[in-house]
C-alpha cells in the first residue's frame, strides 16, 4: 500500500500536478486512513494565519517584485561595474554580487535569472568571458542570496522550525559571504587564465553611478539596522521596505507607472499565495507525521545505524541535496524541516546551524543536475540545451560543495555573530 502511494504521488508530480494539491491530497488521505479528523489540517492553517511574522512574506515579496520591474537591476550592475570593473574577473564578481543581493531581496531564484540574466549574459560574452563559464556562473548564482536577509526562505524556515528570525538573519551572513568569496576567487582565477580584458577605473563614473542609485542604497542599512537596533521588528521592517520601495520607484524615479502597479501586485501575490497554500498543506501533513511518530521512528533508525554526528551530517547533506534538486525550495522547507529537526537535535546540532545547513543545501540543489529548477529556467532564459547547462554548472557546483562542507563542519561560521 505504501509503495503504491509513493508511486501515485510521483506520477502526479511527474505529470505536473500542483505541489500543494499533491501534498494536500496526501495529507487528507493519510488523516482519513488513520481515523484522524481532517479538521487537524484546518487547525494548522489557522495557526499559520495567526502567526505575527507571516505579514512579512507578502510585503517583502511585493518590494522585491517592484525592484525587479524597475531600473534597479541595471543601476546596481552599473555601480558594481564602476567600483569593481578594473579587477581581474571584475564583471563576474559583479554578476555574483548582483545576483546575491537581488535574490536576497526577492526570495525567488527563478526571478533573479530571468531579470538579471538578460543583462549580464550579453555583457559577459561581450567582455570575452567564455560562454560556458558565463552560463554556469549565472545559473548557479540564481540562488546565491538565499542565506542573506531578508530572503523569504530564511523567514519561512524560522516560522516552521520555530527559531528566532533575527538570529537566523545574522547566522546566514558569514556562510553567505563565504560562498560568494569562493566563487569570486574561482572567477578571478578563470579570468586571469583566459586573459579577460579589464576596464579602467573612473572615479567620475563611480560618482555618477552612486548618484543614480542614491535612493536605493540606504535600503539594506535601514531595514537591517532597524531590526538589530531594536527600533522595529521584522514585520514592521517589511512594511517599511515595501513603502520605501514603492515611493522611490513609483514617485521619485518613476520607473514604474501607477497603471502597472496592479499587474505587479498580482504577480507577487500569486507567488505568496502559492507559498502559503504549500505551507498550510505541508503543516497538515506534518500533523499526521507527528501523530504517527514518524520522526521518532526515523530517529531510532538513525541511532541504530549511525553513531557519529560527522557521518550523520554527511548523510543529511546528501539527503538535502536530493531534496533541493527534486522539490521546490518552499515545499522542501515545509515538508522536510519537521522530520529532520528532532533527529538533528539528538545529534547535538544547534537549531540555527541546522537552518543554515538546510538552506545552503537547497541553494545548491536548485542548480544540481539533473532536475535542479535553475537549470531549466536558464535553459529557457538563455535558449540553450539543458545538457550544456549541466556541463557549465559542474565547476561552480564543485566550489559550492566545498563551501557547504565548511559551513557544515565549522559551526562557528553560523553562530559567531549570535554571541
Amino acid at each position: 500500500m505504501t509503495l503504491l502511494l509513493i508511486i501515485t504521488i510521483l506520477l502526479f508530480m511527474l505529470f505536473g500536478a500542483p505541489i500543494f494539491a499533491v501534498i494536500s491530497g496526501l495529507a487528507l488521505f493519510l488523516l482519513f486512513s488513520s481515523q484522524i479528523d481532517s479538521s487537524a489540517m484546518i487547525i494548522e492553517m489557522y495557526r499559520i494565519a495567526t502567526t505575527p511574522i507571516l505579514v512579512a512574506i507578502p510585503l517583502f515579496t511585493f518590494a522585491g517584485y517592484l525592484l525587479s520591474e524597475s531600473g534597479a537591476p541595471k543601476k546596481l550592475i552599473r555601480l558594481s561595474d564602476a567600483i569593481l570593473g578594473w579587477l581581474p574577473g571584475g564583471l563576474s564578481i559583479i554578476a555574483l554580487l548582483a545576483c546575491a543581493i537581488f535574490t536576497a531581496l526577492t526570495g525567488a531564484t527563478g526571478l533573479t535569472i530571468i531579470a538579471l540574466g538578460g543583462i549580464l549574459f550579453p555583457a559577459m560574452v561581450q567582455g570575452r568571458y567564455p560562454e560556458r563559464f558565463s552560463l554556469g556562473l549565472l545559473t548557479t548564482s540564481g540562488t546565491l542570496g538565499l542565506l542573506f536577509p531578508p530572503s523569504l526562505p530564511l523567514i519561512i524556515y524560522a516560522i516552521v522550525a520555530k527559531v528566532g528570525i533575527d538570529q537566523l538573519f545574522l547566522a546566514g551572513i558569514l556562510p553567505g559571504v563565504l560562498l560568494v568569496v569562493l566563487l569570486s576567487a574561482f572567477s578571478v582565477q578563470k579570468a586571469i587564465f583566459s586573459e579577460i580584458p579589464r576596464t579602467k577605473f573612473n572615479l567620475s563614473e563611480v560618482f555618477k553611478a552612486l548618484r543614480e542609485m542614491i535612493w536605493e542604497l540606504p535600503l539594506p542599512v535601514v531595514v537591517l539596522g532597524g531590526i538589530y537596533s531594536g527600533y522595529f521588528v521584522v514585520s514592521e521592517a517589511a512594511a517599511i521596505t515595501a513603502t520605501y520601495v514603492l515611493l522611490i520607484e513609483v514617485v521619485i524615479y518613476r520607473d514604474i507607472k501607477w497603471k502597472e502597479l496592479p499587474q505587479i501586485m498580482r504577480k507577487s501575490m500569486v507567488l505568496v499565495g502559492g507559498i502559503l497554500i504549500i505551507l498550510g498543506a505541508a503543516l497538515g501533513l506534518t500533523n499526521y507525521l507527528i501523530d504517527q511518530e514518524i520522526p521518532m521512528r526515523m530517529l531510532d533508525f538513525f541511532k541504530a545505524h549511525i553513531t557519529s554526528p560527522f557521518v550523520f551530517l554527511v548523510v543529511l547533506n546528501l539527503f538535502l541535496l536530493a531534496v533541493g534538486c527534486v522539490m521546490g525550495i518552499f515545499s522542501a522547507l515545509t515538508v522536510v524541516i519537521p522530520l529532520i529537526t528532532p533527529i538533528a537535535h539528538a545529534y547535538g546540532i544547534h537549531p540555527i546551524h541546522l537552518g543554515i545547513i538546510f538552506l545552503a543545501n537547497l541553494e545548491i540543489g536548485a542548480s544540481f543536475p539533473p532536475l535542479g529548477i535553475n537549470l531549466f529556467i536558464s535553459s529557457i532564459r538563455f535558449e540553450k540545451p539543458v545538457l550544456r547547462l549541466y556541463l557549465a554548472s559542474l565547476p561552480f557546483i564543485a566550489i559550492l560543495l566545498i563551501g557547504l562542507a565548511i559551513i557544515t563542519y565549522v559551526p562557528w561560521l553560523s553562530l559567531a555573530l549570535l554571541k
